[in-house]
Protein backbone atom coordinates (compact mmCIF):
# COMPACT_ATOMS: atom_id res chain seq x y z
CA UNK A 1 0.00 0.00 0.00
CA UNK A 2 2.82 2.41 0.88
CA UNK A 3 4.61 1.62 -2.39
CA UNK A 4 1.46 2.22 -4.47
CA UNK A 5 0.74 5.52 -2.69
CA UNK A 6 4.40 6.59 -2.92
CA UNK A 7 4.91 7.11 0.84
CA UNK A 8 7.49 5.70 3.21
CA UNK A 9 6.73 2.87 5.63
CA UNK A 10 8.17 4.89 8.52
CA UNK A 11 5.96 7.85 7.62
CA UNK A 12 2.88 5.63 7.56
CA UNK A 13 3.56 4.11 11.00
CA UNK A 14 4.36 7.53 12.43
CA UNK A 15 0.97 8.77 11.19
CA UNK A 16 -0.77 5.65 12.49
CA UNK A 17 0.51 6.15 16.03
CA UNK A 18 0.11 9.90 16.25
CA UNK A 19 -2.23 11.66 18.66
CA UNK A 20 -5.15 13.28 16.80
CA UNK A 21 -5.34 17.05 17.60
CA UNK A 22 -8.53 18.24 19.30
CA UNK A 23 -9.37 20.61 16.43
CA UNK A 24 -9.10 17.83 13.85
CA UNK A 25 -11.26 15.55 15.96
CA UNK A 26 -13.85 18.31 16.27
CA UNK A 27 -13.76 18.87 12.50
CA UNK A 28 -14.56 15.19 11.97
CA UNK A 29 -17.58 15.54 14.28
CA UNK A 30 -18.73 18.63 12.37
CA UNK A 31 -18.27 16.77 9.08
CA UNK A 32 -20.57 14.01 10.34
CA UNK A 33 -23.22 16.61 11.23
CA UNK A 34 -22.84 18.28 7.84
CA UNK A 35 -23.34 14.97 6.07
CA UNK A 36 -26.34 14.13 8.26
CA UNK A 37 -28.18 17.41 7.61
CA UNK A 38 -27.27 17.43 3.94
CA UNK A 39 -28.73 13.94 3.46
CA UNK A 40 -31.80 14.56 5.64
CA UNK A 41 -32.76 17.85 3.96
CA UNK A 42 -32.02 16.72 0.40
CA UNK A 43 -29.01 19.02 -0.24
CA UNK A 44 -30.90 22.31 0.24
CA UNK A 45 -28.57 23.89 2.83
CA UNK A 46 -25.81 26.32 1.92
CA UNK A 47 -23.06 26.99 4.43
CA UNK A 48 -24.99 29.81 6.15
CA UNK A 49 -28.11 27.78 6.92
CA UNK A 50 -26.00 24.67 7.57
CA UNK A 51 -24.31 26.70 10.33
CA UNK A 52 -27.73 27.74 11.66
CA UNK A 53 -29.03 24.18 11.78
CA UNK A 54 -25.90 22.70 13.39
CA UNK A 55 -25.63 25.42 16.05
CA UNK A 56 -29.40 25.50 16.77
CA UNK A 57 -29.90 21.76 17.22
CA UNK A 58 -26.55 20.91 18.85
CA UNK A 59 -26.06 23.86 21.20
CA UNK A 60 -22.81 24.90 19.50
CA UNK A 61 -21.45 28.19 18.20
CA UNK A 62 -19.34 27.20 15.21
CA UNK A 63 -18.21 29.93 12.84
CA UNK A 64 -19.81 29.85 9.38
CA UNK A 65 -16.37 30.13 7.72
CA UNK A 66 -15.34 26.89 9.40
CA UNK A 67 -18.51 25.16 8.20
CA UNK A 68 -17.85 26.48 4.69
CA UNK A 69 -14.29 25.06 4.66
CA UNK A 70 -15.54 21.67 5.79
CA UNK A 71 -18.37 21.65 3.24
CA UNK A 72 -15.93 22.56 0.46
CA UNK A 73 -13.60 19.74 1.50
CA UNK A 74 -16.57 17.35 1.39
CA UNK A 75 -17.77 18.81 -1.95
CA UNK A 76 -21.18 19.55 -0.40
CA UNK A 77 -23.16 22.57 -1.56
CA UNK A 78 -26.77 23.66 -1.82
CA UNK A 79 -28.78 23.14 -4.96
CA UNK A 80 -28.46 25.99 -7.45
CA UNK A 81 -31.49 27.75 -8.85
CA UNK A 82 -32.05 28.44 -12.51
CA UNK A 83 -33.09 31.87 -13.70
CA UNK A 84 -36.82 32.35 -14.04
CA UNK A 85 -38.65 32.92 -17.29
CA UNK A 86 -39.66 36.31 -18.64
CA UNK A 87 -43.42 36.77 -18.60
CA UNK A 88 -45.59 38.78 -20.95
CA UNK A 89 -47.48 41.86 -19.85
CA UNK A 90 -51.17 41.75 -19.09
CA UNK A 91 -53.78 44.37 -18.40
CA UNK A 92 -56.91 43.90 -16.32
CA UNK A 93 -60.21 45.59 -15.81
CA UNK A 94 -59.65 46.69 -12.17
CA UNK A 95 -56.05 47.71 -11.48
CA UNK A 96 -54.53 49.46 -8.46
CA UNK A 97 -51.47 51.57 -7.71
CA UNK A 98 -48.30 50.07 -6.28
CA UNK A 99 -48.89 51.23 -2.70
CA UNK A 100 -46.32 48.82 -1.28
CA UNK A 101 -43.48 50.32 -3.36
CA UNK A 102 -41.11 47.47 -2.47
CA UNK A 103 -41.28 48.24 1.25
CA UNK A 104 -41.41 44.59 2.25
CA UNK A 105 -41.07 45.28 5.99
CA UNK A 106 -44.01 45.25 8.42
CA UNK A 107 -44.25 46.18 12.11
CA UNK A 108 -46.82 43.56 13.08
CA UNK A 109 -48.58 40.47 11.74
CA UNK A 110 -51.40 40.97 9.21
CA UNK A 111 -50.21 44.45 8.27
CA UNK A 112 -49.06 43.52 4.74
CA UNK A 113 -49.90 40.42 2.70
CA UNK A 114 -48.57 39.44 -0.71
CA UNK A 115 -50.00 36.77 -3.00
CA UNK A 116 -49.41 35.00 -6.29
CA UNK A 117 -50.06 31.75 -8.20
CA UNK A 118 -47.34 29.42 -9.46
CA UNK A 119 -47.34 26.36 -11.71
CA UNK A 120 -45.98 22.84 -11.25
CA UNK A 121 -45.77 19.98 -13.76
CA UNK A 122 -46.15 16.26 -13.25
CA UNK A 123 -45.98 13.46 -15.80
CA UNK A 124 -48.44 10.72 -16.66
CA UNK A 125 -46.52 8.62 -19.15
CA UNK A 126 -45.62 11.04 -21.94
CA UNK A 127 -48.43 13.43 -21.03
CA UNK A 128 -47.56 16.59 -19.09
CA UNK A 129 -50.08 17.57 -16.42
CA UNK A 130 -50.18 20.81 -14.45
CA UNK A 131 -50.93 21.74 -10.87
CA UNK A 132 -51.33 25.27 -9.53
CA UNK A 133 -50.51 26.65 -6.09
CA UNK A 134 -52.00 29.89 -4.80
CA UNK A 135 -50.53 31.28 -1.57
CA UNK A 136 -50.57 34.37 0.64
CA UNK A 137 -47.44 35.39 2.58
CA UNK A 138 -47.31 37.75 5.56
CA UNK A 139 -44.48 40.25 5.16
CA UNK A 140 -43.97 40.57 8.93
CA UNK A 141 -42.76 37.03 9.58
CA UNK A 142 -42.66 35.61 6.01
CA UNK A 143 -45.05 32.82 7.00
CA UNK A 144 -47.49 31.32 4.53
CA UNK A 145 -50.86 32.51 5.83
CA UNK A 146 -52.93 30.29 3.54
CA UNK A 147 -52.62 28.27 0.36
CA UNK A 148 -54.76 26.22 -2.01
CA UNK A 149 -53.70 23.64 -4.61
CA UNK A 150 -55.77 23.05 -7.74
CA UNK A 151 -55.59 21.60 -11.24
CA UNK A 152 -57.18 24.81 -12.58
CA UNK A 153 -55.73 28.31 -12.52
CA UNK A 154 -58.96 30.27 -12.23
CA UNK A 155 -60.76 32.81 -10.06
CA UNK A 156 -61.99 30.09 -7.73
CA UNK A 157 -58.40 29.15 -6.82
CA UNK A 158 -57.54 32.69 -5.75
CA UNK A 159 -60.88 33.33 -4.05
CA UNK A 160 -60.57 30.14 -1.96
CA UNK A 161 -57.06 31.15 -0.88
CA UNK A 162 -58.33 34.57 0.18
CA UNK A 163 -61.35 33.16 2.05
CA UNK A 164 -59.11 30.67 3.86
CA UNK A 165 -56.77 33.47 4.97
CA UNK A 166 -59.70 35.50 6.32
CA UNK A 167 -61.10 32.47 8.17
CA UNK A 168 -57.70 31.88 9.83
CA UNK A 169 -57.17 35.59 10.60
CA UNK A 170 -60.59 37.13 11.33
CA UNK A 171 -60.58 40.90 11.40
CA UNK A 172 -57.30 41.25 9.51
CA UNK A 173 -57.16 44.32 7.24
CA UNK A 174 -53.72 44.27 5.61
CA UNK A 175 -52.46 46.00 2.51
CA UNK A 176 -53.07 43.24 -0.04
CA UNK A 177 -50.40 43.16 -2.75
CA UNK A 178 -50.42 41.10 -5.95
CA UNK A 179 -49.34 41.22 -9.56
CA UNK A 180 -51.78 42.10 -12.35
CA UNK A 181 -52.99 38.56 -13.01
CA UNK A 182 -56.53 38.24 -14.32
CA UNK A 183 -57.84 36.89 -11.01
CA UNK A 184 -56.66 39.92 -9.03
CA UNK A 185 -57.90 42.49 -11.55
CA UNK A 186 -61.46 41.14 -11.60
CA UNK A 187 -64.30 43.21 -10.19
CA UNK A 188 -65.34 40.30 -7.96
CA UNK A 189 -61.96 40.19 -6.24
CA UNK A 190 -61.88 43.95 -5.77
CA UNK A 191 -65.28 43.69 -4.10
CA UNK A 192 -63.99 40.97 -1.73
CA UNK A 193 -61.12 43.24 -0.66
CA UNK A 194 -63.41 46.21 -0.09
CA UNK A 195 -65.87 44.05 1.83
CA UNK A 196 -63.09 43.08 4.24
CA UNK A 197 -61.67 46.59 4.60
CA UNK A 198 -58.40 45.88 2.78
CA UNK A 199 -56.33 48.22 0.64
CA UNK A 200 -55.33 46.80 -2.73
CA UNK A 201 -51.82 47.23 -4.10
CA UNK A 202 -50.43 45.90 -7.40
CA UNK A 203 -47.03 45.46 -8.98
CA UNK A 204 -46.20 47.63 -11.94
CA UNK A 205 -46.37 46.03 -15.38
CA UNK A 206 -43.23 44.00 -16.10
CA UNK A 207 -41.72 44.47 -12.59
CA UNK A 208 -41.74 41.05 -10.88
CA UNK A 209 -39.49 42.39 -8.10
CA UNK A 210 -42.41 44.54 -6.92
CA UNK A 211 -43.81 41.27 -5.54
CA UNK A 212 -40.43 40.05 -4.34
CA UNK A 213 -41.29 38.12 -1.14
CA UNK A 214 -43.79 35.70 -2.70
CA UNK A 215 -41.62 35.32 -5.81
CA UNK A 216 -38.74 34.52 -3.48
CA UNK A 217 -40.83 31.88 -1.74
CA UNK A 218 -41.61 30.21 -5.08
CA UNK A 219 -37.90 30.11 -5.80
CA UNK A 220 -37.12 28.53 -2.43
CA UNK A 221 -39.90 25.95 -2.70
CA UNK A 222 -38.92 24.87 -6.21
CA UNK A 223 -35.17 24.83 -5.54
CA UNK A 224 -35.41 22.90 -2.27
CA UNK A 225 -38.20 20.48 -3.17
CA UNK A 226 -39.74 20.48 -6.65
CA UNK A 227 -36.62 20.50 -8.85
CA UNK A 228 -34.96 17.74 -6.87
CA UNK A 229 -37.33 15.04 -8.12
CA UNK A 230 -39.69 14.09 -10.95
CA UNK A 231 -43.35 13.57 -10.06
CA UNK A 232 -45.47 10.98 -11.84
CA UNK A 233 -48.73 11.44 -9.93
CA UNK A 234 -50.77 14.39 -8.77
CA UNK A 235 -51.16 12.97 -5.28
CA UNK A 236 -47.39 12.67 -4.79
CA UNK A 237 -46.77 16.23 -5.98
CA UNK A 238 -49.59 17.63 -3.85
CA UNK A 239 -48.36 15.77 -0.76
CA UNK A 240 -44.81 17.06 -1.35
CA UNK A 241 -46.05 20.67 -1.58
CA UNK A 242 -48.07 20.34 1.64
CA UNK A 243 -45.12 18.75 3.44
CA UNK A 244 -42.70 21.44 2.30
CA UNK A 245 -44.94 24.35 3.29
CA UNK A 246 -45.24 22.81 6.78
CA UNK A 247 -41.43 22.50 6.87
CA UNK A 248 -41.03 26.12 5.70
CA UNK A 249 -43.44 27.52 8.31
CA UNK A 250 -42.58 25.31 11.26
CA UNK A 251 -39.04 23.97 10.85
CA UNK A 252 -36.99 25.99 8.33
CA UNK A 253 -34.72 28.26 10.37
CA UNK A 254 -34.23 31.74 8.89
CA UNK A 255 -31.12 33.81 9.31
CA UNK A 256 -33.18 37.04 9.13
CA UNK A 257 -34.85 35.94 12.40
CA UNK A 258 -31.58 34.76 14.00
CA UNK A 259 -32.37 31.06 13.73
CA UNK A 260 -36.11 31.17 14.38
CA UNK A 261 -38.83 29.80 12.11
CA UNK A 262 -41.57 32.04 10.64
CA UNK A 263 -44.20 30.53 12.93
CA UNK A 264 -42.07 31.06 16.04
CA UNK A 265 -41.84 34.77 15.21
CA UNK A 266 -45.54 34.98 14.31
CA UNK A 267 -46.76 33.13 17.41
CA UNK A 268 -44.67 35.29 19.73
CA UNK A 269 -46.03 38.49 18.16
CA UNK A 270 -49.66 37.35 18.15
CA UNK A 271 -49.47 36.27 21.80
CA UNK A 272 -48.31 39.63 23.11
CA UNK A 273 -50.67 42.41 24.18
CA UNK A 274 -49.00 44.91 21.85
CA UNK A 275 -47.71 43.21 18.68
CA UNK A 276 -46.07 46.45 17.47
CA UNK A 277 -43.76 46.38 20.50
CA UNK A 278 -42.66 42.78 19.89
CA UNK A 279 -39.17 43.07 18.37
CA UNK A 280 -38.07 40.76 15.59
CA UNK A 281 -34.48 39.74 16.48
CA UNK A 282 -32.08 42.41 15.26
CA UNK A 283 -30.70 41.87 11.78
CA UNK A 284 -28.36 44.49 10.23
CA UNK A 285 -29.83 44.05 6.73
CA UNK A 286 -33.41 44.54 7.98
CA UNK A 287 -32.33 47.54 10.05
CA UNK A 288 -30.74 49.04 6.92
CA UNK A 289 -33.98 48.74 4.95
CA UNK A 290 -36.05 50.14 7.83
CA UNK A 291 -33.79 53.18 7.98
CA UNK A 292 -34.11 53.64 4.21
CA UNK A 293 -37.91 53.67 4.22
CA UNK A 294 -38.09 55.76 7.40
CA UNK A 295 -36.05 58.42 5.64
Amino acid sequence: MCRLMNISRSGYFKWLGREVPASESENLEIAQLVQEYDDRLNHILGYRRMTLFINHYNGTAYNRKRIRRIMRAMKIQSVIRKKGKQYTRRSGTETAENILKRNFLADKPNEKWATDVTEFKWYEGKAVKKLYLSAIIDLYDRSIVSYVISARNDNNLVFRTFDKAIALNPGATPIFHSDRGFQYTSKSFKYKLQENGMTQSMSRVGHCIDNGPIEGFWGILKAEMYKLQTFTSRSDLQAAIVKYIHFYNEERLQERFHGQTPMQVRTAALNTDNPEQYPIPFNPRIAKFKAKFAA
